[in-house]
């Protein structure tokens, strides 16, 4: 599953598409909105103080991880340190053939979305299956996720429910209640065959050791009660130093995400069962990721590893609410796709360097992100390093262009008429090879400019002479 390259579905939002992601975003963002300002007298502080912790910790990494290792091996925790995605795979199939193990069952985990898998033990002749609803009709589909939270938010009911029925779910029906209760059915079965349980964490307290994972759909305590094993991808940024900081991230972590006061599953995980519990895994493993997060640190642009993975900036954003997820060829979408991806890429920094262009810059991200990221900054400072790079901007034409007709009234004009007819004519036939190559990487609404001249002129002349 999930064998094709990410690039393979860039492709033209449908219009329905478009609707439902622009009309789920920003409700949410909506909802969010108000929830803080109704119950804290100065969401914005919290935001600030969140992001000063997240800042703290990231700077004193090299005092808190072996902090947190220590603790979590008094809790009996096995832990284990990944540089890369090829090494953290190799450990999660080391630990599994340690156990003859075969099957996976996975809760919601970006981590391994971002280094491939379930595509690698797939490969290697384990079965790791998806459990969070959205993110097991992604897999049964071969798709890739287009938004943090919602996996499938550029999906409708009526394609769920055909790709249902080709798995033999059962008969085509879009109703969303038989949708949740056909999966239910189905992976029940799968939770108490497998031999290992995998999941994330959103937190992990230095202090206690413990992992953090909210959920609302209580996949992930079930993927942890019939397996023996359990392991856990963690990226070495998601660390808070104390317990009590765990209340300030959850608040704003379920209200940036999904607007909702708390989550309905929070669950705080210390290690494997004890021999007072009757039932748990007998073994827990905690793999640190770095895998590119080392590089980011040391950069101009360290900030972004304060993310929380709430998808906040998404649902803001009026980019990726016009091109939804897909559109940014990578696992993370939206602002902070735009900047953590072409940071992650490393050498292929030039593949996905035209992201940080995928922004307005109005600032909108930067306002309802929880832990304060300064992402606007951030875009503008990877627009630099492109430059400074000489990363070529496929489709995009010299700039000295675009300042001789803005600064000379007369090609202005002759520049807005055309826009008019690009209306009629598209771009692409239109024998300018800029223009073709512009065109080749982007869709146009339908022009409406032109009229401020005219509309301003028609006000002069109506208004009374002073």
């Amino acid at each position: 599953m999930r064998s094709q390259p990410i690039d393979q579905f860039v492709t033209t939002l449908p219009a329905d598409k478009r609707a439902s992601v622009y009309q789920s975003t920003k409700a949410t963002h909506e909802k969010r909105t108000k929830l803080l300002f109704d119950e804290f007298a100065d969401p914005n502080r919290l935001r600030h103080l969140a992001g000063e912790i997240k800042q703290h910790t990231l700077e004193h990494l090299d005092t808190y991880l072996p902090a947190v290792e220590a603790k979590m091996k008094t809790n009996g925790v096995t832990v284990h340190w990944a540089a890369t995605a090829d090494a953290a795979n190799a450990a999660v199939l080391a630990i599994m053939r340690a156990r003859n193990a075969t099957k996976m069952v996975k809760a919601k985990t970006m981590v391994s979305e971002e280094i491939g898998l379930a595509h690698f033990l797939e490969q290697n002749g384990c079965e790791a299956l998806e459990t969070d609803l959205g993110e097991f009709i992604v897999q049964i589909d071969d798709d890739h996720p287009s938004h943090i939270v919602r996996p499938i938010i550029h999906k409708t009911r009526r394609e769920i429910a055909t790709s249902f029925e080709r798995e033999g779910l059962g008969a085509y029906n879009d109703d969303p209640e038989t949708i949740t209760r056909r999966a239910r059915q189905f992976l029940r079965h799968k939770y108490l065959q497998a031999d290992v349980g995998l999941t994330g964490a959103n937190f992990v307290s230095v202090e206690s050791g413990r992992l953090v994972l909210v959920t609302n759909e209580g996949n992930s305590r079930f993927s942890l009660a019939a397996p023996k094993c359990h392991i856990a991808l963690v990226g070495i940024e998601k660390l808070v130093p104390r317990d009590r900081d765990l209340g300030i991230f959850l608040n704003l972590l379920a209200r940036s995400a999904t607007a909702q006061e708390l989550t309905v599953y929070t669950e705080f995980i210390s290690g494997p069962k004890s021999p007072a519990q009757p039932d748990g895994p007998e073994e827990m493993h905690v793999i640190f990721v770095d895998n590119g997060r080392t590089e980011v640190l040391a950069s101009e642009c360290r900030e972004i590893l304060r993310c929380i993975r709430c998808g906040a900036c998404l649902n803001v954003c009026p980019v990726y609410r016009q091109a939804s997820g897909h559109a940014y060829r990578s696992v993370y979408p939206g602002p902070v796709g735009a900047v953590l991806s072409p940071l992650l890429a490393g050498e292929r920094f030039p593949a996905l360097a035209d992201l940080p262009k995928a922004s307005s810059l109005c600032g909108a991200c930067n306002e309802v992100c929880p832990v304060n990221i300064p992402i606007p900054d951030l875009l503008l400072r990877l627009r630099n390093r492109a430059k400074q790079e000489n990363v070529p901007s496929p489709g995009t034409p010299p700039m000295g262009a675009w300042a001789l007709m803005a600064s000379q009234p007369t090609a202005w004009k002759a520049a807005l008429f055309g826009g008019k007819v690009l209306n009629y004519v598209p771009a692409k036939l239109i024998p300018v090879p800029a223009m073709q190559a512009w065109s080749a990487k982007r869709a146009l609404p339908e022009w409406r400019g032109g009229e401020f001249r005219k509309w301003l002129k028609n006000r002069l002349q109506k208004s009374p002479t002073p």
